[in-house]
């Protein structure tokens, strides 16, 4: 039976190009029959990846049959994932995500969470002298995940070894990481085409805090002016999607990737209080700039308060 490897909901780089990659180690080295997966459409960043490795995109599911076998990456939490997942067969868990809990395994697995910026970073230590058979396409999408990860290096989750491991890549493959980045967060940047709803779902997650259900999106951006411009239906929506997802409220973060800044949209006082009393934010309108705030997993999730 064919092992799926997949990521969390809203895929984002990380989350399509781990799976690729895992499932090609599975395949060609340990001649394990395996497939990459994803639980939802990739986001541009990623599909940008997919069509300059010239990658196929994985296919989309949106459940797992009992007792198929599977690989977890990019997270262990339950809540991004299929509803169905404990009926699974898990066979091993590859993240860089704090430990939430709630999964269950047939029997004893591998698990391989370590504290660095990227998936596709510890894949890169796991697979080891093997990464001399890799073809070129799934190195580079190893190296996409990791700048996108890092947002080239500026993200404060960002360590010496996802630095290292990058440059090498790079080295490898022959890429200039300033000249390669500024392609990667040019496609992220598009998000023209998407609806409001589809921007607030997009790299989002669910947080409880303090019994307030929060859907916690973060829109990562060169160009933050194309999102902030439809900051007045962006607020309208959240209504929609917070109780169509069963969360009290959606907090967006424009990330701005250059500025090395996000703004928090606020549109109601429960908004204003939590930016308030997370950030030490001084709020007089409907959006507040947060200086420094770059990642959700360190700096955002963590010093959320209600």
């Amino acid at each position: 039976m064919t092992t799926l490897v997949f990521g969390h909901k809203s895929p984002d780089t990380d989350s399509t190009g781990s799976p690729i990659i895992w499932a090609w180690y599975l395949n060609d080295v340990k001649g394990i029959p395996a497939a990459p997966a994803l639980l939802g459409e990739p986001n541009t960043e990623a599909l940008f990846m997919l069509e300059r490795w010239n990658l196929d995109k994985p296919q989309i599911i949106d459940g797992v049959a009992a007792d198929a076998p599977v690989v977890i990456v990019d997270t262990n939490n339950p809540a991004e994932l299929p509803a169905d997942i404990n009926a699974a067969d898990i066979r091993g868990i590859i993240d860089h995500h704090k430990l939430v809990g709630g999964l269950e395994t047939k029997g004893p697995i591998d698990i391989r969470i370590e504290p660095l910026a990227c998936t596709a970073t510890i894949m890169y230590k796991m697979i080891g002298k093997d990464m001399a058979q890799m073809p070129t396409a799934i190195k580079g999408a190893m190296l996409t995940c990791i700048l996108s990860d890092t947002l080239e290096f500026r993200s404060p989750t960002t360590t010496q070894e996802d630095k290292a491991i990058a440059h090498a890549l790079a080295e490898d493959l022959g890429i200039v990481i300033a000249d390669y980045a500024a392609e990667m967060f040019t496609a992220k940047s598009d998000v023209s085409a998407f609806s409001d709803a589809e921007l607030l779902r997009m790299d989002s997650k669910e947080y409880a805090v303090g019994g307030t259900k929060l859907r916690v999106s973060v829109l990562e951006t060169t160009a933050p002016a194309t999102v902030l411009d439809r900051k007045a239906s962006l607020m309208n929506t959240m209504t929609t999607v917070a109780a169509e997802d069963g969360v009290d409220q959606v907090l967006l973060f424009v990330v701005d990737i250059l500025n090395e800044e996000a703004t928090l949209l606020v549109p109601n006082d429960l908004v204003k209080t939590l930016a308030e009393k997370s950030f030490g934010a001084t709020v007089s309108g409907d959006a507040v700039v947060l200086p420094g705030i770059m990642s959700r997993k360190k700096q955002i999730i963590p010093n959320l308060k209600i």
